[in-house]
């Protein structure tokens, strides 16, 4: 799966239920949904930049490939502890729907990548 098609996906996958949480939650409680939100649109994040860098390095050595998938997890990992924390540090969103909805999306984006990535074949990835 193409880098453009996949970042379509999930920006439709993280889209569509926001857009039917906003409608049938949203006027009740717009802080929680602003909330729901920013971890929802995080975990999108997270999951196009970790098929970017597979993408990237599946044409690449085995060293270079295993030095990008674990540095840039070890990067996008930082990166999101450092968003969680501004989002509830500096905007004071509810952490419940934050927590909720971005480990829901990552578990979703991690199924949805394994389950693309193990349907190549092994001589693209290497």
């Amino acid at each position: 799966m193409s880098l453009i098609r996949y970042t379509t996906m999930v920006a439709a996958t993280v889209a569509v239920p926001l857009t039917v949480l906003a409608v049938l939650w949203g006027a009740d409680d717009p802080h929680g949904f602003r909330s729901a939100a920013f971890g929802a649109t995080l975990a999108g994040l997270n999951a196009m930049a970790a098929y970017a860098i597979v993408v990237w390095s599946r044409d690449r050595r085995s060293n270079a490939f295993m030095a990008a998938v674990l540095g840039g997890m070890m990067g996008r990992m930082a990166l999101m502890l450092l968003a969680v924390a501004v989002g509830l540090g500096v905007y004071d969103l509810r952490r419940v729907p934050l927590v909720i909805a971005l480990l829901s999306y990552f578990v979703l984006f991690l199924t949805i990548e394994m389950l693309i990535l193990n349907r190549r074949p092994a001589a693209e990835l290497s």
